[in-house]
C-alpha cells in the first residue's frame, strides 16, 4: 500500500523535532541556548573600583604604555591568549583553577573571579556592611595587573612629568577641586609584586612632594616591598558602591576626608594609601576596606603589612610624611601624609 500525503507529513515532523534538540538540558528539559562568554569585571571598592575603559596614555618620559586588559583578573603574571586563540604579550591571563608560582616556585593564592563585583549593602551610616574576611581574602597575596608595561629588568625606574591629557581624563581631577592641575606632577615608578615580578606604577601626587615619592618607592623597591597594585583613581571609582576589597596603592583622589565634608589630604595630592587592603583603617566597628577585619590582628604580620619602624614608615618620615598607624583616635595603617592628618 502506498504512503499517505498525511503520513508524509507525520514523519518530517517527527524528524525535524528530533534534529532541534540540541541546547536542551536532559535533566530538566528546559532550553539553555549557548551564548557570549561573560567576562567578570576588574577590581571594584570604596578606594579602588571599577577601571576606566580605553588605553593608558603614554606622556613624555614614561615607560610604554599598554591597552587595559579586558579579560578576567589573573591568577599568574604570565599573558594570557586574545579573544580568539592567538597569545596577546600584554593582556592578563583568566584566573587559574588553583594556585599559580611566582619565580622561585613561591605558591600564590588564586586571585577571585568575583573580586571587585560583589556590591556590599549599605549600613545606615552609609558604610558597606562588614561581614568577615572571605577565605580567599586572608592571605592576600595576588599577581599583579599590568596596565602599564612593566620594566625590562629589576633596576628601579621613576619619571616625573605634568599630567598628560589623558590622565586628567580617567583621573577624579575637576574644576572645583582644591588643587589646580598645575599643582599636580604624574609619577610613574616600578615596584615589586607579591609575584615576585617587577611592575610599573602610577600615581597623580602634589609637585611639592613628587621627588619625595620616587625616593619612598626606590627604598621600597630595593627591600622588594610587595605592592599588588598602583593606577590612578578615577571619578567613578569614588562614587562607586562599595564592595569592600579594593587594594589599590594611589595618592590624589578629589573626595572628602572619610566620615566628614572638609577635603580629605587626598585631595591635594598630599596623602597615599599603600596596600589598603593589607593595611586597613579602622575606627570603632568601622572598616575600611569593608572586607579586611582579618588584617585587624596587627601581631600577625603578613607580606605587604605596614608596621612601626619597617623600610615604609621609615621612609616616609625621613621625607617628613607622618603615618596613620601611629594615631589615638583611630587606626588607618595604610595612610601617609604631609601634615599628619
Amino acid at each position: 500500500m502506498g504512503v499517505t500525503p498525511l503520513a508524509l507529513m507525520l514523519a518530517l515532523m517527527i524528524a525535524t523535532s528530533a534534529g532541534c534538540s540540541l541546547g536542551t538540558d536532559d535533566t530538566t528539559g528546559t532550553t539553555e541556548p549557548e551564548g557570549p562568554l561573560i567576562i567578570p569585571p576588574l577590581p571594584t571598592s570604596t578606594t579602588s573600583s571599577l577601571m576606566a575603559e580605553g588605553p593608558v596614555a603614554p606622556a613624555p618620559g614614561v615607560l610604554a604604555s599598554v591597552p587595559l586588559p579586558t579579560g578576567p583578573p589573573p591568577g599568574a603574571a604570565a599573558s594570557p591568549p586574545t579573544p580568539t586563540a592567538a597569545p596577546a604579550p600584554t593582556a592578563p591571563p583568566p584566573p587559574a583553577a588553583s594556585a599559580t608560582r611566582a619565580p622561585g616556585g613561591t605558591t600564590l593564592p588564586t586571585r577571585p573571579s568575583w573580586l571587585g563585583t560583589r556590591v556590599l549593602a549599605l549600613r545606615p551610616d552609609g558604610f558597606g556592611e562588614m561581614p568577615p574576611t572571605p577565605p580567599e581574602l586572608a592571605d592576600r597575596r595576588f599577581a599583579t595587573i599590568d596596565f602599564l608595561a612593566p620594566p625590562t629588568n629589576d633596576t628601579f625606574v621613576a619619571s616625573i612629568v605634568e599630567v598628560p591629557p589623558e590622565v586628567v581624563a580617567r583621573s577624579s581631577w575637576r574644576d572645583d577641586c582644591p588643587v589646580g592641575l598645575a599643582e599636580l606632577r604624574y609619577v610613574t615608578v616600578s615596584f615589586h609584586g607579591f609575584d615576585g615580578l617587577f611592575h610599573t606604577g602610577e600615581l597623580l601626587v602634589n609637585a611639592d612632594a613628587a621627588e619625595g615619592f620616587v625616593e619612598v618607592f626606590r627604598r621600597l623597591h630595593e627591600a622588594r616591598f610587595p605592592i599588588e597594585e598602583m593606577r590612578v583613581v578615577t571619578a567613578d571609582e569614588i562614587d562607586a558602591p562599595p564592595t569592600g576589597d579594593g587594594n589599590n596603592t594611589s595618592a590624589f583622589a578629589c573626595r572628602p576626608a572619610t566620615g566628614a565634608t572638609n577635603w580629605s589630604q587626598h585631595a591635594y595630592g598630599r596623602a597615599i594609601d599603600v596596600n589598603p587592603f593589607i593595611n586597613p583603617y579602622l575606627k570603632g566597628d568601622i572598616v575600611l576596606p569593608e572586607l579586611a577585619s582579618v588584617y585587624l590582628d596587627r601581631a600577625d604580620v603578613r607580606p605587604g603589612m605596614i608596621v612601626a619602624g619597617d623600610v615604609v614608615t621609615t621612609a616616609f618620615a625621613d621625607i617628613g610624611w607622618a603615618w596613620g598607624g601611629n594615631w589615638n583616635s583611630l587606626k588607618d595603617w595604610q595612610h601617609f601624609s604631609a601634615n599628619g592628618r
